[in-house]
């Protein structure tokens, strides 16, 4: 099987990729991601990730949580790019939708957040612990 070459991302000072899994859930894990909620949640983050020039690569709106993996540029924070997403969401979401009201806020503080990237954290560490690096 062959593999897909890296499509890395050219940057000001850079060339890599910032890629991250994020999870979180609404207040209280209701079920509230459903219907025209889940429909309208989806368009806000696309929209939002185009207007960043983010790429989202998977996205699952599921009625108590959120999977998301996106690519984004490296100046940013994997906090301000969970903070984009659930701030704008709802803020769109309970202004369309006042049954979302009846909860204190959209979003539960808390997410899960894990870097991805198109070599693995083992590869990484075998590469840096390979003898050939301490010639000196």
């Amino acid at each position: 099987m062959r593999l897909k070459s890296i499509k890395y991302k050219h940057h000001n000072h850079s060339v890599g990729l910032a890629c991250v899994h994020l999870v979180w859930i609404p207040k209280r894990r209701k079920p509230v991601l459903i219907g025209d909620v889940a429909t309208r949640c989806r368009e806000i983050f696309y929209e939002l990730a185009i207007k960043k020039k983010w790429e989202i690569k998977a996205l699952e709106i599921a009625p108590d949580h959120i999977h998301l993996f996106v690519c984004h540029q490296p100046n940013y924070a994997i906090s301000q790019v969970v903070q984009a997403f659930k701030g704008r969401s709802s803020c769109y979401l309970r202004q369309e939708f006042p049954h979302l009201l009846k909860l204190p806020s959209l979003w539960t503080r808390s997410y899960f957040h894990t870097t991805a990237g198109s070599v693995s954290s083992k590869v990484i560490m075998e590469y840096i612990n390979d003898p050939h690096h301490n010639t000196h």
